[in-house]
């Protein structure tokens, strides 16, 4: 049987952005008027089964009904990582057809609730679209909605209550009644933490309560004093590398989602912190130990005795260099640190130094990584609310502290036709049901502090991205390293956001847009425009078919933007999509 994307892929109809009804309507791309998406797709019984690198089974699980056109390995991955409930229990998901229809059909009923919609009939063909973008394998939402999303609204699943969401009637943040009742949806979160003993620690249990329900976590920790500097009672700090210790062990234990996988976390460091030394060198030393162990027989497996031994193995490190930094770098100049506290010149160090300790430990294990300080204040869209401090585990998303950001990928080569033509309408319209729906979850979701539910309620960030580019570049018979490859991405990353935002524009005309866009409209709006201007750079190699859409969502989204605002902050990130 053809799936749904092959019957579709050529006649995609155009996108209809018209706010002349309160609400979206949703015309159908990827689904059957009258026919269940899951009835358009043949099912197979299969056995999901995971073997460690010693050949011993570590999970399985039989008779799992899964679509045939998934491969082996979705079907190991889904079973595996998405499936609730304890093995062999009455409660657990046996096919892919619960997971995804408990998911998607949550999310087109709180929208219908909204007011998303322009009708009950467009709210239903929204669950047909978007169940049948997840069914044949055209996106997918980050984990933490897989895991959470749907266990109370189709099953009744309560869970223990312990974080925060938006209350619409009371217009202020309350503690969740229980966990899935208002789910985690987000997988990148941003967190502050101040320099004292109570909040270093709080840090601690929000970062524990983010791992426990799947989602990652960062933290800029520049606001925490030195060791060089001096507590107010007398004696010495214990400086940040000394918490990131803590911290560690924390997300050491603390599996992601109650799963198998690993937490994750980011830490920064900003380049003029008196401890960036320590702070550059600080995971190479680890890593130094870690291969003598090997070396003296420790099992090498990155989850074995040698690295399960030593530190700093949950966490990814950056250090935020300026651009002063960088022409210092350029100079062979001097780079002078300055204390939390007061500001007054601490440590001096060669810049050329500095900068050859973090090539060498990104060399040795990975670590620290850099991020643009002032590249990244210069594309905030929020500029006038506080700055950028920090980012999620993998970088992708940037944004104030104390927020989140759900998740959803669109698989690129679900896109391209058999001539190996890109369907740029048909990759719009998934954008346009993706951003949709994550925009449901913000106010439907919980979060772990009551700080991160306030923002996420006024800022609303979202973060739609894509994967399999490099396929899709190699079946251009491109090299993934060559201007046509580059061009190609240029141009489909320019749509997506561009849609995404339009997209977010025609919610704000709805709906009206995030309460912090009055305040931030006009670097916002100048965001924007520096995004349209990029589309000026894209290199004519790529199809232009492509470059004139990219033109044209962009025009649309400004205009659209200018008389509505938008609905969120941000719209897109390109995720590692590991999973």
């Amino acid at each position: 049987m053809a799936s749904v994307g092959e019957r579709k892929m050529t006649d995609s109809p155009e996108i209809r952005t018209s706010p002349r009804r309160p609400g979206m309507e949703i015309p159908r791309v990827f689904s059957t008027e009258g026919v269940s998406p899951f009835d358009l797709v043949d099912w197979d019984l299969r056995t999901a089964e995971i073997k460690d690198e010693r050949g011993r089974v570590i999970f399985r699980q039989t008779d799992c009904e899964i679509p045939r056109a998934w491969s082996q390995l979705a079907t190991n991955v889904v079973a595996s990582k998405y499936f609730y409930g304890e093995l062999s229990s009455p409660e657990r998901e046996t096919s892919v057809r619960q997971l995804i229809h408990r998911v998607t059909r949550t999310i087109a009923d709180w929208g219908r609730d909204d007011g998303y919609f322009a009708s009950d009939e467009d709210a239903e063909r929204f669950y047909d679209e978007l169940t049948a973008l997840c069914l044949n394998q055209f996106g997918a939402f980050n984990s933490p909605v897989w895991f959470n999303v749907g266990l109370y609204h189709c099953s009744g699943l309560v869970g223990t209550a312990n974080n925060w969401r938006w209350d619409d009637e009371t217009r202020s943040v309350v503690k969740a009644e229980s966990a899935y009742q208002y789910p985690q949806g987000s997988a990148c979160f941003i967190q502050s933490v101040a320099d004292d003993m109570q909040d270093i620690m709080r840090l601690a249990t929000s970062e524990a309560m983010l791992f426990k329900y799947g989602s990652g976590t960062g933290t800029d920790l520049s606001t925490l004093r030195s060791s060089q500097e001096r507590l107010a009672g007398g004696g010495r700090p214990s400086g940040p590398v000394s918490f990131m210790r803590v911290y560690d062990a924390i997300a050491s234990v603390v599996k992601s989602g109650g799963k198998t996988r690993r937490a994750a976390k980011m830490q920064t460091l900003k380049c003029w912190h008196p401890d960036i030394l320590e702070f550059i060198e600080c995971k190479a030393k680890e890593e130094k130990k870690a291969q003598a162990l090997i070396q003296a027989g420790y099992e090498a497996n990155f989850n074995g005795a040698a690295y399960s031994s030593v530190m700093f193995q949950n966490s990814n490190l950056s250090v935020r260099v300026t651009d002063a930094f960088l022409r210092a770098v350029e100079r062979g100049d001097d780079w002078t640190t300055h204390a939390v506290t007061t500001g007054r010149p601490m440590q001096t160090y060669p810049a050329r130094m500095l900068m050859d300790k973090i090539a060498e430990g990104t060399w040795l294990c990975g670590d620290p990584g850099l991020q643009y300080e002032d590249t990244i204040q210069r594309w905030h869209t929020c500029p006038n609310t506080a700055p950028i401090n920090s980012s999620n585990p993998c970088s992708e998303y940037m944004f104030i502290d104390d927020s989140a950001c759900n998740l959803a990928s669109l698989n690129l080569m679900k896109f391209r036709r058999e001539d190996g033509t890109f369907d740029a309408q048909g990759f719009r319209a998934a954008c346009r049901i993706f951003i949709t729906a994550q925009e449901i979850l913000v106010d439907h979701a919980s979060y772990p502090t009551d700080r991160i539910a306030a923002n996420s309620h006024k800022f609303r960030p979202l973060g739609l991205g894509y994967a399999n580019l490099g396929c899709l570049i190699m079946a251009s018979g491109d090299p993934y390293d060559s201007n046509q490859g580059r061009a190609l991405a240029g141009v489909i990353t320019a749509i997506m956001h561009g849609q995404a935002y339009l997209t977010s524009a025609e919610h704000a005309a709805h709906l009206g847009p995030f309460e912090g866009f009055a305040l931030n409209r006009e670097p916002m709006l100048r965001v924007m425009e520096h995004h349209r201007d990029a589309v000026e750079g894209i290199d004519a190699s790529c199809p232009p078919e492509l470059l004139a859409e990219a033109h044209e969502v962009w025009d649309d989204c400004l205009d659209w933007g200018r008389q509505y605002g938008y609905r969120n902050s941000q719209v897109t990130v390109i995720a590692p999509t590991g999973t």
